[in-house]
């Protein structure tokens, strides 16, 4: 698993403009079984995404194509993440 930590390098206005694509990209991870959770961060400088895969490589891979980055709007930190406790620790992946 990795979390996907993003920082906003616009300013909301502009990232809310591209929102709606943001949130048809991650239905498509979901779908795929890759996104596990997601949501905007309190206060809205950035999200996090939660991913099922196995590499860096690979979030780095999936996230180079969110909207946000295509359109310089976010740049996103990955951080390799066991879950050992809580309503996530039995998780299975879904593919």
């Amino acid at each position: 698993m990795y979390l996907m930590i993003s920082t906003y390098q616009k300013p909301l206005a502009e990232v809310d403009q591209a929102r709606d694509q943001h949130l048809t990209f991650l239905a498509g991870l979901e779908e795929r079984g890759l996104a596990v959770t997601a949501g905007r961060q309190d206060p809205p400088n950035g999200g996090i995404i939660l991913l099922d895969v196995d590499t860096e490589a690979e979030a780095q891979e999936l996230i180079s194509q969110d909207p946000y980055v295509l359109q310089g709007l976010a740049t996103y930190a990955a951080v390799g993440w066991q879950i050992t406790r809580g309503a996530l620790a039995g998780y299975q992946r879904k593919y």
